[in-house]
């Protein structure tokens, strides 16, 4: 049974608890101008993380699909990396079109970090404001590992750069241009072959229950698209990590190796 002073308590602290609210939410929408404040909410956040989530999903796909050149031999995966330098044609500067690509990858991948760590902190002051504990039997594995699994992928995206367009790991053995060359040598090092399949069987992780709950962010409720969501990630999630896999794999099985300059490609052998 509730006493008057319980009820009173109640009453007093409600008030208390939408002005320390109203104080968390002024803490991260203040000095911005409109539009611009709208990425300052909870809703503007989901909105920016599932957009750029989608671009960067497009381009892992594009990556990994034509990564797939590699089984082809040296002269077509080479051909593939000097098609991407010539984008535009005649109409831009060689490379210039790549660039502006990479520039707006970059800005969608800091963006995608920066809501994402923004909606974690905007849901601890939250949740130390009503002492709600984490329910973690309501989500599952790979939900709760999203901070995690991110983390691996972006350290990642760093180690990437650095072996194989930056040539830090293969040094002095670095052909500038020659992607098979650069991929067949540094993946076929256990240390590195193990490194990408860590990486990737993390993104794989990410990418299920990113893409699950991209809809939910971007405010779409449907029933029908609730049911496929997920078999859908999880299918997205399965052939990125097992065409991305296959790479390191090949490499130190020998599948995919500087031999095969003289000798047919895997893709030529099969026909």
């Amino acid at each position: 049974m509730t006493s008057t002073r319980d009820t009173s308590l109640k009453a007093a602290t409600l008030p208390a608890a939408g002005g320390q609210v109203k104080a968390i939410r002024s803490r991260f929408e203040r000095r911005l101008p409109f539009p611009l404040s709208l990425y300052q909410s909870a809703v503007g956040k989901k909105w920016v993380m599932a957009l750029t989530g989608i671009a960067l999903l497009g381009f892992i796909l594009v990556h990994m699909v034509g990564n797939l050149h590699l089984y082809e031999g040296p002269r077509q995966v080479n051909a593939y990396g000097e098609a991407l330098r010539s984008l535009g044609g005649h109409l831009a500067p060689r490379t210039m079109v790549l660039w502006v690509l990479r520039v707006g990858l970059f800005g969608a991948f800091v963006l995608h970090i920066h809501s994402a760590y923004g909606l974690t902190r905007m849901n601890a002051a939250a949740n130390a404001q009503y002492e709600s504990p984490q329910n973690f039997a309501a989500a599952n594995f790979a939900s709760r590992t999203m901070r995690w699994t991110g983390t691996i992928v972006g350290l990642f995206v760093v180690f990437h750069l650095a072996d194989l367009s930056w040539g830090w790991w293969l040094g002095d053995d670095y052909v500038r241009g020659d992607v098979y060359h650069n991929v067949s040598q540094s993946l076929s090092s256990l240390p590195v072959a193990a490194v990408y399949i860590v990486a990737n069987v993390a993104l794989a992780v990410h990418i299920y229950h990113g893409a699950s709950s991209m809809f939910q962010s971007l405010g779409i409720n449907n029933p029908a698209i609730n049911k496929a969501r997920q078999p859908l990630a999880a299918a997205f999630a399965a052939i990125i990590l097992v065409g991305n896999l296959s790479f390191p794999i090949a490499a130190v099985t020998g599948l995919i190796s500087e031999d095969h300059r003289t000798t047919p490609s895997i893709v030529e052998a099969a026909r």
